[in-house]
């Protein structure tokens, strides 16, 4: 039976960061809603908790998808509802996120806006909200938002999909 971990993700529209994260095999479960952590950020911003299999799908790959899926080194007017950020549980997965992130970050052209941030408060969006892209995908803004970057994604990245999701 597998041992199943936990992160918290933020950065963009729950909407869209559920509809990829939901979207990955070895992944159980993402709940969705908002986060709040410690001061300065206590105020809680659209996030998701995943549930994985670590022995299907890696933390750093999970990262890397939640990078390559929002506006991570793009500052906006929009940042305390969609604080870009990886919610931990433990010190263990702090400094794993840190390190992950640090890593990637090398990579890229801008530095991460995206901070690592302990996950103090999680509050569940409402039930009409929660799987809004597996229960129609084809609503406009499903088509628009999330379809894309899970295209992109399956083209960039199509080791992530060869696993058949259980």
């Amino acid at each position: 039976m597998a041992e199943w971990k936990r992160i918290g993700l933020g950065g963009g529209c729950h909407w869209c960061t559920e509809g990829v994260f939901v979207s990955l095999p070895g992944v159980k479960r993402v709940d969705q809603g908002w986060i709040g952590s410690a001061p300065p950020y206590e105020a809680p911003s659209e996030a998701v908790i995943v549930h994985f299999d670590p022995g299907r799908i890696s933390l750093e790959a999970l990262i890397d998808v939640h990078l390559q899926t929002h506006s991570a080194t793009r500052a906006h007017i929009f940042r305390g509802k969609y604080r870009s950020a990886v919610y931990y549980y433990s010190e263990e997965e702090r400094r794993e996120s840190e390190r992950i992130l640090s890593a990637l970050g090398r990579a890229l052209d801008e530095p991460l806006l995206t901070k690592v941030l302990p996950l103090r408060v999680f509050t569940f969006s409402l039930p009409e909200h929660r799987d809004y892209y597996r229960s129609d995908p084809e609503r406009p803004f499903c088509r628009r938002y999330i379809t894309p970057k899970l295209d992109r994604l399956r083209a960039d990245r199509p080791d992530l999909f060869s696993a058949l999701k259980q």
